[in-house]
């Protein structure tokens, strides 16, 4: 057992680096002796200023919502937020929000691990009941891509990775995707210039480590990211009022390397008298060369893509996926396996949804009683049957499905449309603010006003009928 050597050294030796974790870059530290560790997301935590998802605010989010946590909240995949509690507080009060999150198109491919945020958000979607907005990033990628690569090639790679992200089972009632070069106008681009405006130079050198060389583009896109942080960005989905709109806030299912995206959004946030976006953020699914390292779908020998059939996961898994175990069965058997470097296991835990299973899982490799060979084998089935069932999904969205998740238009928000709710809101705020306070009688004739008024709107919203929905993963 040994863990990943580093791609390069000096002459004199290996090179001890920290790790190094960014939107462009993700990298494990490596030791004095040219290993590269896991990384430490502890650290990343006490670097990023962001708090730990404790077991308390878990409790709490299983008894506002009503629902377990989903597995990557129950295993600290998803490990670390700023200000979960906030939304939380809204979805007690029957306030609106919405999920945001995006993906960045550099080729028509996708791997296991992009689906970690995808599957997460469709959860919370569907658990909190709002809308959902995905911000395909092509413009980014072509701003930090070769000088021989074109616009064109960079849309029809954000029109392939909607495909697979709608494969993952959004419901089209709830959900908007929209590509960065299709969309941008309007307030959305009113949005990104006021952004654009209180970001100096020297804040965005200091937060993404650009220098001289950085071309303008990929220094104006934080502005471009953190716009869809906004309500008022999207006018079809809560109305035109901004200053309504600027009150509504977002919840942002991320990696970790996003974060300083979203740091910089929440200080504009605070200028602008924008709600400030909330955050949780995934840790990486690791390359299957080992912990430290990043899956990349650039890069063949790291990942398990999503089209890929039975025979090529499993031979990826034997031959690539990096092993906890000894070297010999004799020494497996009397010393046992370390599940937290082994590929194989780390991927059980993103995947296998059976906490008992991963727990004897782990339990029989520590102990001896399960070989690297048989873990791998139960890693491969678990990857080929979420595999196959994506192709399933996928194989049904065409081009009229996608159409559909990329119009703009109202959204459903707890049973009804996105563009009624704050009218429901500024009835009971007018009631409230007319009447004293001190009154309770007045104040449970709001709380009944504010629900008659939902129920009319959800009955007002049947007589158009449900969308088809995709199925659920």
């Amino acid at each position: 057992m040994a863990a990943p050597d580093i791609l390069s050294s000096s002459a004199s030796g290996p090179i001890a680096q920290e790790q190094n974790i960014t939107p462009w870059d993700v990298s494990g530290e490596i030791g004095e002796d040219g290993k590269v560790k896991p990384i430490n997301y502890g650290k990343l935590v006490d670097q990023f200023g962001t708090k730990t998802i404790d077991d308390v605010l878990l409790r709490r989010f299983e008894q506002v919502t009503g629902h377990k946590p989903h597995r990557l909240l129950r295993r600290q995949i998803v490990f670390s937020h700023r200000d979960l509690e906030a939304i939380l507080d809204r979805y007690e009060k029957k306030e609106p929000f919405f999920i945001y999150t995006g993906r960045g198109p550099s080729s028509d491919v996708m791997h296991i691990g992009h689906m970690v945020p995808f599957e997460l958000s469709k959860w919370l979607s569907d658990v909190f009941e709002v809308p959902l907005i995905v911000m395909l990033t092509d413009d980014e990628k072509y701003l930090i891509g070769s000088m021989d690569r074109s616009t064109e090639e960079y849309e029809r790679f954000g029109r392939e990775n909607a495909k697979d992200i709608i494969a993952v089972g959004f419901n089209p009632e709830r959900t908007f995707i929209f590509s960065d070069f299709s969309f941008m106008g309007g307030e959305f681009y009113r949005n990104v210039a006021q952004i654009a405006k209180r970001i100096s130079r020297g804040t965005a050198d200091a937060c993404f480590g650009f220098d001289s060389s950085t071309n303008i583009g990929k220094l104006h896109f934080a502005a471009i990211q953190a716009a869809s942080s906004f309500a008022s960005s999207f006018p079809f989905l809560f109305g035109k009022d901004r200053r309504q709109t600027s009150e509504i806030p977002c919840l942002i299912p991320c990696a970790i390397d996003q974060d300083p995206y979203f740091r910089l959004t929440r200080d504009v946030a605070r200028q602008l008298k924008y709600a400030k976006p909330s955050l949780i953020h995934a840790r990486f699914l690791d390359g299957l060369q080992g912990p430290g390292s990043k899956m990349s779908a650039s890069m063949e020998s790291t990942a398990i893509y999503l089209s890929d059939n039975p025979k090529q996961i499993l031979k990826k898994i034997n031959e690539r996926a990096f092993s906890g175990g000894q070297e010999t069965i004799e020494e497996h058997r009397d010393k046992g396996g370390d599940p937290e470097v082994d590929i194989s296991y780390r991927y059980l835990t993103f995947f296998l949804e059976d906490d008992e299973e991963l727990r004897k899982i782990e339990q029989d490799y520590r102990s001896g009683r399960m070989l690297t060979g048989e873990l791998k084998k139960i890693c491969a089935n678990e990857l080929t049957k979420f595999c196959a069932s994506f192709q399933e999904r996928r194989a049904r969205v065409t081009d009229e499905v996608l159409d559909q998740f990329m119009t703009p238009r109202p959204l459903i928000c707890r049973g009804v449309k996105s563009d009624t709710l704050l009218a429901v809101t500024e009835t009971v705020t007018t009631l409230k603010d007319s009447s004293d306070t001190k009154d309770h009688s007045s104040k449970n004739q709001a709380k009944k006003l504010k629900k008659r008024l939902l129920v009319e709107a959800k009955k007002a919203n049947k007589h158009g009928g449900k969308g088809d929905r995709a199925e659920d993963h």
